[in-house]
């Protein structure tokens, strides 16, 4: 497996990774399943948790705690308050546990609760639970990794994650997650944002999908959209967004064919890369559309807006 430093984005160190606060991360977690599961079946977790924190993380005990979580928690959806999600994000920014279920919040309790202090060894028994992790169980652990101590000891196996065939197990990876924007480098990245766009993704979802936009990705992004034409093939309109920063005269003529297609969605994201383009030709090919113009103006339509009113369905 590649090494973490490898693969972090070369304007971030170790020492200034973004890191959770774990004392207050289990906390909340804590008082989230105290108030949702019954108190005899708190008592089990609250056993189990003071054991692997005596005990460390023995194999047969942390295995059989991990695989047994759902059985006292159940997989009922995580209910949270809007108090809440901010909560969680002051306490790591970017955290959005608002889709977790019971049992992904009690399994990365559990994981916050292992001794961490000799970094490697925490990691070798995560990596345990990795290698033997059923699809459940994946998506626990990856969407746990905003939280985890020591982050950078599994950029690695973050980016190993992305080669999953599982759509569900790739999205705990990309979506609502941090972690991407916060560790990967850019190939990493890149690739990570064309899977997201090829097993069809929402984009929106990737945070930090902004910032990370680059040259490259809009090479890859336009190569992806003329194979997806040439087999007669519609493409995401969320494609604009990553290309429009970098719009030149190859990608110019993307867009324009993107605003002649009978989609709205089409028309209107291909608008709105052009309106956020400062190139002549951009505006000049905005002009020749005014009804999307119009609307763009009207609905005040940035991406996110965009993405809220015709994508979030």
């Amino acid at each position: 497996m590649t090494s973490s430093t490898d693969i972090l984005p070369a304007n971030i160190s170790l020492a200034n990774i973004s890191q959770a606060n774990i004392p207050q991360a289990k906390a909340l977690l804590y008082r989230w399943l105290q108030q949702q599961i019954p108190a005899e079946r708190l008592a089990w977790l609250d056993n189990r948790l003071k054991q692997l924190a005596e005990k460390g993380a023995a194999d047969r005990l942390l295995f059989t705690t991990f695989s047994s979580v759902p059985r006292y928690t159940t997989k009922a959806d995580l209910s949270l308050t809007d108090a809440d999600l901010r909560e969680a994000d002051s306490i790591r920014a970017g955290w959005l546990p608002n889709g977790w279920s019971l049992d992904q919040a009690g399994r990365t309790l559990l994981l916050l609760s292992l001794p961490d202090k000799a970094a490697e060894s925490y990691q070798a028994s995560i990596e345990k639970l990795f290698s033997a992790a059923d699809v459940s169980e994946q998506i626990a652990l990856y969407q746990s990794l905003p939280l985890l101590p020591h982050p950078h000891l599994f950029v690695a196996r973050a980016a190993e994650g992305l080669r999953t065939s599982m759509t569900a197990v790739f999205n705990a990876i990309a979506l609502n997650n941090p972690f991407p924007g916060d560790h990967f480098e850019q190939l990493a990245w890149n690739q990570m944002v064309l899977k997201a766009v090829f097993v069809e993704s929402p984009l929106h979802l990737i945070q930090q999908l902004d910032r990370r936009a680059n040259p490259e990705l809009a090479r890859m992004l336009s190569d992806y959209a003329h194979e997806r034409w040439a087999a007669k093939r519609e493409v995401t309109p969320e494609l604009w967004r990553l290309i429009g920063p970098f719009l030149n005269d190859q990608f110019i003529s993307d867009i324009e064919r993107a605003l002649n297609l009978p989609s709205k969605e089409q028309q209107l994201a291909a608008a709105i890369a052009c309106a956020q383009s400062s190139l002549p030709a951009a505006q000049k090919l905005l002009s020749q559309h005014p009804a999307a113009k119009a609307e763009i103006a009207d609905r005040q339509l940035d991406w996110d807006k965009f993405s809220q009113q015709y994508l979030a369905a």
